[in-house]
């Protein structure tokens, strides 16, 4: 493991990849285009890894308000763990992508979501394994039966009234985990409205990590979410519960009481607006 619990390096990896017990899952996907992750993974992935798509398998389908990616369905998400062989609290799980964790990340709060917390992100991502030239394939691997039974934390997911009724009170804040352009108003790629949630602080998740896609030391992060600590409780979105997922992964390194993920997003906040 790496210094810091959650996190695993490209050398621990290649040492534990015939391990039984260790189930891999590329998470490479692309917004402006659904099925790029995919083509890619079926291109070349790491060894023994499985793929998980946003779209299709961490998200269910839009609907008019809830965001742009909501939960998926948790038991046909469990299913397909089961499918690739995980064991609830016995597998580990490594994930990656080759967007500085905006998508594994997804997937690494589903499973402690879902109370499976033996679930790591790789440092430095597919980019990190590929400039090392370490073991990959286009072979897809076999599936396996696993274990795992549905059983979801509440506390770490707040809907559109949780969010609204914490605008008021002092011991809450919400942090917005987009880019400052974006949470400013000034640009707006995806959504139909521009802005942020009152009272939001921003702190844009590509902070957690550098431009190679490797986590920036655990004492930057701890310093990044120290206007925070008092808090009773932190409440982290972004556009659609995707990438504010980083920060709660940095959040939780750093020893901050468990964030709780406003999945919607902005995308479902600015849906009850009149467009």
């Amino acid at each position: 493991m790496n210094n810091y619990q959650g996190v695993v390096s490209t050398k621990w990896l290649q040492e534990h990849l015939t391990n039984p017990n260790l189930k891999i899952i590329d998470c490479r996907f692309r917004l402006n285009n659904p099925h790029w992750g995919h083509q890619q993974y079926l291109k070349s992935h790491i060894l023994g890894a499985y793929y998980f798509d946003l779209d299709q398998d961490l998200s269910s389908p839009k609907q008019k308000h809830g965001g742009r990616h909501p939960l998926p369905d948790l038991n046909l998400f469990a299913h397909k763990l089961e499918q690739i062989g995980i064991i609830k609290n016995q597998t580990n799980v490594v994930v990656y992508d080759d967007f500085r964790f905006a998508f594994a990340s997804r997937l690494w709060w589903l499973l402690h979501y879902l109370g499976h917390h033996k679930v790591f992100l790789l440092d430095g991502g597919w980019n990190a394994w590929q400039k090392e030239n370490l073991p990959v394939t286009g072979t897809l691997p076999e599936l396996a039966q696993g274990f795992f039974p549905v059983q979801i934390a509440d506390d770490l997911v707040v809907d559109i009234e949780t969010v609204r009724k914490s605008l008021d009170s002092n011991t809450s804040i919400l942090i917005d985990a987009r880019s400052g352009d974006r949470y400013r108003g000034e640009n707006e790629p995806i959504d139909p409205v521009a802005g942020h949630i009152p009272g939001a602080v921003n702190l844009f998740w590509q902070n957690m990590t550098d431009s190679e896609g490797y986590f920036v030391p655990i004492e930057t992060q701890k310093k990044f979410w120290q206007f925070c600590q008092d808090k009773d409780q932190i409440i982290v979105y972004c556009g659609s519960g995707v990438t504010a997922c980083v920060n709660i992964f940095s959040l939780e390194m750093s020893g901050i009481k468990k964030p709780r993920l406003y999945v919607g997003g902005w995308s479902d906040w600015c849906s009850y607006f009149p467009i």
